[in-house]
């Protein structure tokens, strides 16, 4: 046998069999395991019971099950209602999610650029609407939408719901361009782009998953809205978070349960298909 014959290879001196390496496998010990179990039964818990309870068709002593168990119980639900719910907050969320996005990249570009104490300062600002109760944020809009003459209205709560969504979308454009190479730009503007193709065919294509990120960042915020939405829609504007509240409060068990059911799956199936979306496209800055 020549040298040149066992170059690289791995042998055992007894038996003269090549060496396999050892394979590297994860193992999880049971501890964590169990955690993780523990984890996805809490999460998954409140919704069963909310499944439970949108089936049972109401409860009458002594029965455990409800008084008539079942899937055909949701026939007998004002579903009507709720999906008329269901499509204010939806055209809500994403009307809030849109302009939202659009508002906070501006100005998370523009306090990025700042330095020291005006960052600060600029951050705290767009903070403020975040950490204020949206309780106290509603009564102080309430008189400025009142006096434009659209609180009680579908706009009337889309600007409301802008405040602290903006807020949200500023702060995370700030971290974003915080990061942020602007050297790509400056390339652009060198080879000859103007402003407005810099913008369309450099900058939005690099920041089109911060982009997504921030409109569900601004739907969530909205979707999810009560004081705000009380307040300024005046019991008007029924949202299904309006809704879900106004059916519990009246003791109708079932039907509330079914609105929670709406209020939590959209959101789910909405993370879901983004986050699909955003890893199979390519972004191609042309």
């Amino acid at each position: 046998m020549t040298p040149g014959a066992i170059v690289g290879t791995d042998v055992d001196g007894a038996s003269g069999a090549p060496l396999t390496p050892p394979r590297n496998r994860t193992q999880f010990p049971p501890g964590r395991i169990l955690l993780l179990a523990l984890l996805g039964l809490w999460s998954l818990l409140p919704l069963a019971l909310l499944v439970v309870v949108s089936m049972s068709g109401g409860w009458r002593f002594p029965s455990l099950l409800g008084a008539s168990p079942g899937v055909a119980s949701w026939a007998s639900l004002p579903l009507g209602r709720l999906a008329q719910a269901a499509l204010t907050s939806l055209t809500l969320a994403m009307a809030t999610g849109g302009v939202a996005a659009g508002i906070g990249l501006p100005l998370g570009r523009a306090l990025a650029r700042l330095t020291g104490w005006r960052r600060a300062l600029g951050a705290a600002c767009a903070f403020l609407p975040v950490a204020t109760p949206p309780l106290l944020v509603g009564i102080g809009l309430q008189y400025s939408l009142l006096r434009i003459g659209v609180s009680g209205s579908w706009t009337g709560v889309l600007l409301a719901h802008l405040v602290p969504a903006a807020g949200y979308t500023a702060l995370f454009f700030l971290a974003v361009f915080t990061s942020w190479n602007f050297e790509i730009e400056g390339a652009a503007r060198q080879l000859g782009a103007t402003p407005l193709q810099t913008l369309r065919r450099v900058t939005l294509p690099l920041l089109r998953r911060p982009l997504v990120e921030a409109f569900l960042l601004g739907f969530l915020v909205s979707w999810a809205q009560v004081p705000l939405t009380l307040l300024i829609g005046q019991g008007r504007v029924r949202s299904l978070t309006v809704e879900v509240l106004s059916l519990i409060s009246a003791g109708q068990d079932p039907v509330a349960a079914a609105g929670a059911i709406l209020l939590v799956l959209p959101p789910i199936a909405l993370m879901v298909a983004i986050g699909w979306a955003v890893r199979e496209v390519e972004v191609v800055v042309a």
